[in-house]
């Protein structure tokens, strides 16, 4: 039986928040597949006690024994305890717990195929405060997890799509990362897939210059004609509707987002603003290039509203929707 598991990610954010209050919406019957949050169960009750919401938490001792998802019933599956349950306010001693959390999610996805992965939001610099030194995100934990050699971001919207050649490094590192066979690996991986889970039959990809002007034949920068240039021009070869470097900013007018089914941009703040500008709360993260089915949503914990103003769900529900189709 097909399942999702949700990994809910920082404690102290929305990411209990957004899964509390959806369980309370028709939505939550609509899902075909029934979901499994991945939490401490005094964690759930201390955050549905603080916002008021009635909710009947089911523990599972095994995922097997998991039923299809009714209103105010919120089945869960607890894998750590969380040492500070309190909205709002970080604390490092989470960090375990978080990375429990997300280490059984994948584990489970990767020994099923018909288990998806949805994660909610977590506060990078708190999982690292927490002991974990080389976490860099989501993305690229699942990578290592997996044993996974090409993986790619791509955030998806009905307006936009916009994939990642490098992810959370220092803009002063993303040079010296991109790399013509790397950049090729990443196209094929972003073109399979956009005709995979978006049923797109010929998907029209555009790729972004690392400098101003896509370096203006060589004047302003020569990563566009050494490196994503010859990256390209493979990918032409071998069937794929890719276009060489263009200039980022005018690759987002109106004709040309008309025009584009995915953008591969060459680093993390270069083609999200424009995303979030254009669909902030309606985006889903995928995880592209893995042996599982992983999706999160697009935004960040939200400390400041955590236990109190109601978050969006926006993206929670594409992320689930866009998991469930995967499966």
């Amino acid at each position: 039986m097909k399942q999702l598991l949700y990994s809910h990610g920082e404690p102290a954010g929305i990411g209990v928040d957004l899964i509390l209050r959806l369980s309370k919406l028709k939505f939550w019957e609509e899902i075909n597949t029934p979901l499994i949050t991945i939490a401490d169960g005094e964690l759930l009750k201390s955050r549905a006690k603080i916002l008021k919401l009635k909710i009947q938490l089911v523990e599972l001792n095994s995922l097997k024994k998991a039923k299809k998802n009714k209103i105010g019933v919120l089945q869960f599956f607890s894998v750590a305890t969380c040492d500070d349950c309190s909205p709002g306010t970080l604390n490092k001693k989470n960090a375990k717990y978080i990375i429990k959390n997300l280490n059984f999610g994948i584990a489970e996805a990767l020994k099923n195929k018909k288990v998806g992965l949805v994660t909610g939001p977590i506060q990078k610099s708190n999982v690292i405060e927490g002991g974990f030194k080389s976490f860099q995100g989501h993305t690229e934990w699942i990578q290592k997890k997996t044993a996974s050699k090409n993986v790619v971001m791509l955030l998806a919207s009905k307006k936009i799509k916009v994939a990642l050649a490098t992810t959370h490094i220092p803009l002063a590192e993303v040079s010296k990362s991109i790399k013509k066979l790397k950049l090729v690996e990443i196209i094929k991986v972003l073109d399979s897939s956009l005709k995979k889970n978006f049923k797109i039959k010929r998907p029209v990809i555009k790729i972004l210059g690392l400098n101003p002007h896509a370096g203006e034949n060589g004047k302003i920068g020569s990563e566009e004609i050494k490196i994503i240039n010859p990256a390209a021009k493979a990918c032409k070869d071998v069937g794929i509707n890719v276009s060489y470097a263009i200039s980022a900013d005018t690759a987002f007018n109106s004709e040309q987002l008309g025009q584009t089914d995915a953008y591969l941009a060459m680093y993390h703040d270069q083609a999200l603003p424009v995303l979030k500008a254009l669909s902030f709360g309606e985006a889903v993260n995928i995880t592209l290039g893995t042996p599982i089915i992983r999706t999160s949503v697009d935004h960040g914990t939200a400390l400041e509203i955590a236990g109190k103003t109601s978050p969006k769900l926006g993206s929670l529900k594409e992320a689930i929707k866009q998991a469930n189709i995967q499966l």
